[in-house]
């Protein structure tokens, strides 16, 4: 093994999270619960900011009836079919733009333009094109998120070491193959990062879409009790998805990153 192996797997084991991590985590969102306590101690108006237990209760309530339930869902659908389109597309147009100069002279400057174009001109523009339904609704998301995976995984075809890709005509690998065991490995890196930043910006993207165009999901609840002035209520629904996409962050990409760092050091 070389001495740049070996640097290579301590900077992984280094970054890969510890033992203690989960607790410093906790300590933290602890911390975060307290300064929610205090503030809302300091401003003594439970219609600007509610105390963590007021808003447990109306969770509960939420929760049991199943409006909280039934939205978050709709929500996590939204989201799932619009991660998946976008990282889809943005990853092939990403990779063919890396390898071939004259696709990439040709759309870079489409890539400039949606990069540029503000997310609520493009929400509206969808439901004006298409209407007020679902189509609209995750069209208007990923067609905002493409262009940020395709710009990701552009540089990522561009440092494909070309030593590779010799050694794998060498040997006469198979496409497939030669896709799996030489490509894949070096653009991994690149799909993390760009799925890191895709599921950070679509949720986001998709509440506001829910919060101009669709009848239900966590946005069109955020708006219900937005225009009711109901701040208890829209920190539950907040709250709510916020916990869990935290969840989706701790169980699914931080561990996801782990893997392709161990990956690309052995």
């Amino acid at each position: 093994m070389t001495q740049a192996d070996d640097s290579a797997r301590s900077v992984a084991e280094r970054a890969a999270p510890g033992p203690g991590s989960a607790v410093i985590r906790g300590l933290s969102l602890l911390a975060l619960l307290l300064l929610w306590i205090i503030a809302a101690t300091i401003t003594a108006d439970p219609l600007i900011l509610p105390q963590p237990w007021v808003v447990l209760g109306r969770f509960a309530r939420e929760l049991a009836s199943g409006e909280l339930p039934y939205h978050l869902g709709m929500t996590l659908t939204r989201v799932a079919w619009a991660f998946a389109l976008a990282m889809s597309l943005g990853i092939v147009i990403g990779y063919v733009m890396g390898r071939f100069p004259a696709v990439d002279r040709w759309l870079d400057p489409w890539l400039v333009v949606f990069l540029n174009l503000p997310a609520l001109v493009l929400i509206v523009l969808c439901y004006l094109w298409i209407g007020l339904n679902e189509t609209a609704a995750i069209a208007a998301v990923t067609l905002n998120k493409v262009p940020n995976v395709a710009t990701i995984l552009r540089e990522g075809a561009r440092a494909l070491d070309p030593g590779y890709e010799a050694m794998a005509r060498v040997f006469r690998m198979a496409p497939d193959r030669r896709f799996r065991h030489v490509i894949l490995p070096q653009l991994a890196p690149y799909i993390t990062a760009a799925a890191r930043s895709g599921i950070a910006v679509i949720w986001k993207i998709v509440l506001v879409v829910e919060f101009l165009g669709r009848s239900n999901g966590v946005g069109f609840q955020i708006h219900l009790y937005f225009q009711q002035f109901d701040v208890g209520m829209v920190l539950v629904y907040s709250l709510s998805f916020i916990a869990v996409m935290l969840v989706v962050e701790w169980l699914m990409i931080q561990p996801l990153e782990t893997r392709v760092r161990r990956w690309r050091t052995v």
